[in-house]
């Protein structure tokens, strides 16, 4: 991840106005800007937000703010610009940065900092990120924050004032391919609709438990087929009958590996 302070040069502030992040191998941005900007100092494209009081910007709409200072692909003389660059190829992120994210449209320009540069604020921020998410029962996700919270989330009863919530429930397969999304800001299905993690958090119960609680449960009770095993002093070929008997059923399968809770091997262990 690269990260880079936009600053305007018209702000009198005289600091970084947000903060641009660049998710190399998803190719993707999140803008977070400063929380004392109001709606006048803000760009143009955000001033929308920042009068909602929304300092996060969605992915969607930062690739649009990278997107209006960098040459694009399909103009005609492309070629010549990239050879003139010294490029191979077309990169988005180094024509940004070789111009320094400047344009006609505005003031703004970006400088690379570290992770360790920024403001606490916004590391304070990016805490409220989601970091783990998972599919529970009756179309609710459980979600894990970096702030160490746990929310579920009731997908039924967003539906009502949700259209993408309700084509969600309405596709099984949709359903199940829910994950983190890039950064933290959001839950995806399908890499196609997103719920912020604003949203999740607004709209979410808190359980509780921590995070913590719930990894720790993950790290101390799962049992790999060859810890099974060990634990019911049985072959592989064993175990196995024991699964397609449904005596022992596995949490996950895998090619090689299944994993099962250490509760349900103990039980069959003792029966």
């Amino acid at each position: 991840m690269k990260i880079y302070a936009i600053y305007d040069k018209e702000s009198e502030q005289n600091l970084a106005i947000g903060y641009l992040f660049y998710y190399e191998k998803a190719e993707a941005y999140v803008i977070e800007l400063a929380d004392w900007l109001d709606e006048w100092e803000a760009p143009l494209l955000f001033q929308g937000l920042v009068k909602k009081g929304i300092y996060t910007v969605p992915a969607s709409l930062a690739v649009l703010w990278v997107r209006e200072r960098v040459i694009p692909s399909g103009r005609q003389n492309i070629g010549s610009i990239l050879k003139n660059a010294k490029l191979k190829e077309y990169n988005e992120m180094t024509l940004l940065e070789l111009s320094k994210g400047m344009c006609a449209q505005d003031s703004c320009y970006i400088e690379a900092i570290l992770r360790e540069q920024l403001p606490e604020d916004i590391k304070e921020r990016t805490q409220k990120n989601i970091s783990e998410c998972f599919l529970a029962e009756d179309s609710q996700i459980i979600c894990l924050f970096y702030d160490n919270t746990v929310r579920k989330l009731d997908l039924s009863k967003m539906a009502d004032h949700d259209r993408d919530v309700c084509h969600i429930l309405k596709n099984e397969a949709l359903l199940e391919s829910v994950k983190v999304g890039v950064g933290g800001y959001c839950i995806t299905f399908n890499d196609s609709i997103e719920i912020a993690a604003s949203a999740v958090r607004k709209e979410g119960v808190l359980l509780p438990l921590s995070a913590n609680d719930m990894l720790g449960f993950v790290q101390k009770n799962l049992v790999d087929t060859t810890t099974a095993c060990d634990m019911l002093q049985c072959s592989r070929q064993n175990l196995s009958y024991l699964i397609k008997t449904k005596k022992l059923l596995p949490v996950m399968r895998g090619a090689k590996e299944n994993l099962f809770t250490k509760g349900a091997v103990e039980k069959v262990r003792n029966e």
